[in-house]
């Protein structure tokens, strides 16, 4: 079993078959881990999308800018400011599979580094293009972002007791 401190979840492989290998708990682990900043790929998708976090924000970066490591430190910290409440992803634009990422954001090149805050119910999503990158920035975007979240569930939950009556 395997446990996510990102989201404080677990995982399980099926250990029933007799043909487990090396490589296959490898590609278990590699699959469903879930960091406090998780970079974004093909193999990390299986695990960012059954994360049991519905909001993601998601740092659509160069890594090989000569930024990127002061940048990732920051984002680190403010990971850390909402652990277990946002999933926190790095994406990067030099991996060609990443472009539909940046496609569905509707961003340029031009406009990163970006910010991109995502709610999985019903992908309602936000974007921030980054002139400075600060962890007080990416804290009052994310602050910003849940407060909005949680007004509009406080709303259906009203409309749904209102209904009931």
């Amino acid at each position: 079993m395997l446990f996510r401190r990102a989201d404080n979840d677990r995982r399980d492989l099926d250990v029933d078959s007799e043909d487990i290998n090396a490589e296959k708990m490898s590609r278990f682990i590699r699959m469903n881990e879930l960091r406090l900043v998780t970079e974004y790929n093909p193999v990390t998708a299986v695990g960012v999308l059954h994360s049991s976090l519905e909001i993601h924000l998601l740092l659509i970066t160069d890594k090989k800018s000569p930024e990127h490591p002061e940048r990732m430190h920051r984002y680190r910290v403010a990971a850390e400011l909402f652990e277990k409440k946002i999933l926190f992803i790095l994406v990067d634009i030099n991996l060609k599979s990443n472009e539909q990422v940046m496609a569905y954001f509707k961003l340029k090149k031009s406009q990163l580094p970006a910010l991109a805050i995502f709610y999985t119910p019903d992908e309602e999503h936000d974007v921030l293009p980054l002139d400075e990158f600060s962890v007080e920035r990416v804290q009052d975007f994310c602050n910003t972002f849940l407060q909005r979240i949680q007004k509009k569930e406080e709303e259906q939950e009203k409309k749904a007791v209102n209904e009931e009556l």
